[in-house]
Formats: structure tokens, sequence, C-alpha cells
């Protein structure tokens, strides 16, 4: 097997800080122009940026969408991208609006936040935020319902193996899938801590699993664990983080999911939301209501430069339309005759 060509920094480890932005692209060739050729720069300006504080380990994953593909590359779209399927339940996941993800990490936000200004400038109106979200860890990776979150992430060579495709035209690359989730903190801190544990499937102290036979079948851990058809488990690598705005009363939690096979985190989430068996929902969703949803495709490093010079061919000129003959045929100063 070939070395995967380098990633983007998808496989980077957990930051302190992180901000994710969501964008659609406008349907003009200027603007596709634009964001193309932005493949070539993002590098050089997390390089300028992550300077001024290089132990911040400040990095950016930029992925697209299976819609606005096509309108950029000519390069073939990844065989497992496509639009975010929305899910209907008890509680739905929505799809929403979004071409174009950047994934910014960092140990401070300040350089979040002065990358994503830089790439905002630089694409101008090439870009239409749809939502961002600026997160933060809480103390020992914690998310606002006061359980560790992460807690099945792979580790070490487990982490590409979960995370990159591993072979073809997009080897190096990951499918992403990002939600937005808002929590009602009220009713759920209203639940003594027994009944959250149940919810969770650990306990809330040590973090510890909770036997799946004192579980019911509903219980998170266990309807996000997903095993081929061997029993082996697969696994995705998520970086979720807590955001919120305490004056507004919104707390939440931006879950995001790297796979190398967008199935499996689909497989967790139609567990989530329909139930498995149908119907037996993950009760975190009676207080955690999900609230954006999108899948994108975030090419290997080397691949994402390439991409910059894979404009697709230009759509055919529309033929002109056939002129309806006005006033009397030429040649004749009579009407045709009906034969």
């Amino acid at each position: 097997m070939h070395p995967l060509p380098e990633p983007q920094a998808v496989t980077a480890p957990l930051s302190s800080a992180a901000l994710i932005l969501v964008g659609t692209v406008p349907q003009d060739e200027a603007a596709h122009a634009t964001v193309r050729e932005f493949c070539a720069d993002l590098a050089g300006l997390v390089r300028a940026v992550g300077f001024r504080e290089p132990s911040a380990a400040l990095t950016c994953v930029l992925g697209f969408g299976a819609e606005v593909w096509p309108r950029l590359f000519a390069a073939p779209a990844p065989a497992g991208l496509h639009p975010f399927v929305p899910l209907h339940g008890v509680h739905d996941a929505p799809a929403t609006p979004g071409d174009v993800l950047f994934h910014i990490r960092a140990e401070r936000s300040d350089l979040c936040f002065a990358l994503a200004t830089q790439i905002l400038a630089a694409l101008g109106p090439a870009l239409r935020p749809e939502w961002e979200v600026q997160g933060f860890r809480f103390f020992d990776n914690r998310d606002l319902l006061g359980f560790v979150d992460g807690t099945e992430n792979p580790t070490g060579p487990a982490v590409p193996a979960a995370a990159l495709v591993a072979e073809g035209g997009h080897a190096g690359g990951s499918y992403a899938i990002v939600q937005k989730y808002l929590h009602d903190l009220d009713a759920w801190n209203g639940l003594d801590t027994a009944a959250q544990e149940r919810i969770i499937g650990r306990r809330k102290l040590d973090n510890t699993e909770i036997a799946e036979a004192e579980l019911p079948s509903s219980a998170h851990r266990l309807l996000t664990t997903v095993t081929d058809d061997d029993g082996e488990e697969l696994q995705i690598v998520r970086d979720n983080m807590p955001f919120g705005s305490p004056a507004a009363g919104e707390f939440g939690t931006l879950f995001l999911g790297y796979a190398a096979d967008p199935a499996v985190t689909e497989t967790m989430l139609r567990n989530m939301f329909l139930g498995d068996p149908p119907g037996d929902y993950d009760r975190i969703l009676d207080f955690s209501r999900a609230v954006t949803g999108g899948l994108f495709f975030a090419p290997a490093a080397s691949a994402l430069e390439d991409l910059a010079e894979s404009a697709p061919a230009p759509a055919p000129a529309a033929a002109p339309e056939a002129q309806a003959p006005s006033g009397l045929a030429i040649g004749s100063l009579r009407s045709p005759r009906a034969g």
C-alpha cells in the first residue's frame, strides 16, 4: 500500500479553542474562481497568522459539500460525498445550507478569530456565511451537560485509519459531518445524576462505563457504538466543542465527526434519531436539539492545492433562438396558399 498523501489537520489533537464557519458560494463564475484559487492560498494564510504564536498550534481544515463540488472542480467528487440526509423521528436532524466548511483550531481563541477574519476578507462576496460557532474547552473535556465528551475517540494508529480515506483518487481526505446542538439545561439539570447517567451510559464523575445490562437500549453510548458484520467496532474521530452565550440563554455542543466513510457517522445519527430498534431513540435528544446539519469532504493537503487548478469546463453557450419570419415572405407578395 502506498503511503497516504499528507492530510489536512484532520487528525490534529483536541485544542482549547475552535471556530467553525459554514458558508455558501453564489452561483457565478467569479465566485467559483475565487473559492477555487483560495484552495492554494489557505496554507500560507494559516502560516502567516500562526507565526505570531507558533506554540498555539493554529490549524484549519477546509471542506466542500456535494452541491458545490462540480461547480468548483473538474476533478470527480469523492464517492461518499452527498447532501446531508435529514432525519425525522420524535426529534429531527435537519439539513441546512452549506457549501464550504472551515474548521479552525488553536490553543488560543484570538488566533482562531484572526484567521477567520482573514479568510472572510480574502473570499469577500464569494462566500456567504451561513453560521459560525466559537467553541471552547470546558474543564476536563466536558460538555455543558457535565459529561466528558469524546471518550470513544481512537488513539495512535487507529486515528488515521478511522478518519482518512485509505486509497483511490481521494486518499488522505476525510468526510466531515457537522451539527450544532442547543441544550435545554434547565430541563437537563432537573434530572438527578442517576437519571442523567442512564441516558448517557457513563458515570458523570469519573467517566466510567455503566454495564450494558444496567442500561436502557436507548442509552447514548450504546446507540453510538457501531460495528461491522464481523462485530468489529467502527470508529470516527470526534472534535466536539461546547459553545454558548449565558446572556442569551444559549448553551450548546458543536458536533464534528471526521470519518474515512461517512456511512459510519450516518449510522450513529440514524440510531440516535430513529432508534435501534426503530423508535427507541436516544433520550439525550429530549434535551439537545439539532439545529444545523451538513456533510463535507476535506481533501488531502496536496490535493487541495491541485484543486486550485481544477476548473470545470465552461458550460456550452446556448444556441441562438431561431427568429420567426416577420412581414411578407421574401420573393412573394402573396401569403402562402393552402395545399
